[in-house]
């Protein structure tokens, strides 16, 4: 049997983790909702930042005025940010270079926002010491590529709209149970070696992460970490963005894993998009449980977004370890970077 790595060791410790963030308790936001904010800014970099796609999503259906600005970006536009302005920062590390800038950016106009929270796994790190609300993550040590941290993030996230949404802890806690649930058991049924070896050999591969609403998080993560951990080149798509110019990739050598291909949307864009990429002679995968004929489907099971959102990360996950391996590399290990990107 192939030993297995820090990263698919993380990945396996991802249930635990999310059982963590559960048992940690009710984090106090009450000062979220005790005042009305003028916007609602979001940011952070790389899997840290799409983990607040969600949460985007979620607050503007509120009717909540929330933008959604990676870091580096925001400091080129940081008028952006006022005293009417609630941020809510996320890094991992609560280390990352343009985080660092950003806090310190607040600091020396002294003009920062009105509240700051801060999502991170770091205890000591920058972040922690300087947001007014610290969130801590409880995923605990991570080897390399983001997994636990990523999952724990959306957890952390989700309590976040809970709060504005007027939503209880037991409500959040029961999602993050049953997310942990899910995702341990969804290893034993997945097994997407084949495709990964078909996708890696291929003397012309091409790689596209597909997915609309919450799951577009899912999609740009999975080309973040195939990238990182399998150094296969890999693009993420949100929604239609895909059919306007990219489409032209499609037919042999592309393989398209969609998330969140639900039967229950009536939105039914993705499943007819999956069926005109079958018919191009694309190598298709389908993560969610409506089968489309022709693809190689995926059921994850689930029965909140929250939970299928969890267990559509780690069959992107394990979808990286696979390539990685057909691509003959070690998963998750860092050739050129490192953990924690400092440098801006």
């Amino acid at each position: 049997m192939t030993d297995l790595t820090p990263f698919e060791l993380d990945i396996d410790e991802q249930p635990a983790a999310l059982r963590r963030l559960a048992a940690a308790g009710a984090p106090d936001l009450s000062a979220l909702r005790a005042r009305t904010w003028d916007r609602i800014v979001l940011t952070g970099m790389g899997s840290s930042h799409f983990a607040a796609v969600p949460t985007w999503s979620g607050l503007t259906a509120l009717g909540l005025a929330t933008w959604t600005i990676d870091t580096g970006q925001l400091l080129d536009n940081l008028d952006l940010v006022t005293k009417g302005t609630l941020v809510v920062v996320t890094s991992q590390s609560g280390a990352s270079g343009e985080i660092v800038q950003l806090l310190e950016r607040f600091a020396v106009r002294g003009a920062g926002p009105g509240l700051t929270i801060g999502i991170t796994d770091d205890l000591t790190s920058a972040l922690a010491a300087r947001a007014d609300i610290l969130l801590p993550l409880h995923s605990g040590p991570e080897a390399t590529v983001s997994t636990k941290s990523y999952l724990n993030t959306l957890g952390v996230h989700r309590a976040v709209v809970a709060a504005f949404a007027g939503e209880s802890w037991s409500t959040v806690m029961a999602e993050l149970l049953a997310a942990a649930d899910t995702v341990e058991t969804l290893p034993a049924t997945l097994d997407l070696r084949g495709v990964a070896v078909a996708t890696a050999e291929h003397p012309r591969r091409r790689l596209a992460y597909i997915a609309r609403g919450d799951e577009a998080a899912t999609a740009q993560f999975a080309a973040l970490i195939t990238k990182e951990s399998s150094k296969v080149s890999a693009e993420g798509f949100v929604g239609g963005q895909f059919r306007h110019g990219p489409f032209e990739l499609a037919g042999d050598g592309l393989t398209t894993v969609l998330f969140g291909v639900d039967a229950r949307e009536t939105d039914r864009s993705m499943h007819r998009l999956a069926d005109d990429l079958v018919r191009t002679g694309t190598t298709v995968v389908v993560v969610g449980d409506d089968a489309v004929a022709g693809a190689v489907n995926v059921p994850t099971g689930g029965s909140t977004p929250f939970e299928r959102l969890a267990a559509s990360t780690v069959v992107a996950e394990r979808f990286a370890v696979d390539l990685a391996r057909a691509n003959g590399v070690v998963p998750g290990k860092f050739v050129h970077g490192s953990k924690i990107t400092t440098a801006v």
